[in-house]
């Protein structure tokens, strides 16, 4: 009789290992799905979502690098793609998702309200 009969026989003789019986053989099984969460799944999760809130935040003047390793400046931003001038002159489209790092932000333009109020406390701070 072939040897993994044997271990069927006589698992099927013992019969009342039961639910503890089944618990043991499962926990490595367990204890290795919460392993592979903890350092593959939920790390790879979290850069997936850093990413696309980089991507989404990305507005025209960003200094970026593509995928393929293109550094540019964005000079229009659409729905799912971007136009990067990557020297004088020299624009090409890419889609949203190839940006893989920003180097260099713009800072939001300042309203023409928030300069006159910045006028009016100069005036103020002077008289």
């Amino acid at each position: 009789m072939p040897a993994f009969l044997d271990s069927v026989t006589l698992a099927a003789a013992g019969g009342g290992g039961g639910m503890g019986a089944l618990l043991i053989q499962l926990f490595p099984f367990i204890l290795i799905f919460i392993v592979f969460y903890f350092l593959l799944i939920r790390p790879q999760q979290q850069r997936v979502k850093k990413h696309r809130e980089m991507v989404e935040a990305l507005r025209r003047g960003d200094e970026v690098v593509t995928a393929g390793g293109l550094i540019g400046k964005v000079t229009r931003v659409a729905d799912g793609e971007l136009t990067v001038e990557l020297a004088q002159g020299v624009r090409v489209k890419v889609v949203r998702q190839t940006i893989s790092e920003v180097r260099a932000r713009t800072e939001p333009s300042r309203s023409r309200r928030d300069d006159d109020d910045a006028d009016d406390s100069d005036e103020d701070a002077r008289g």
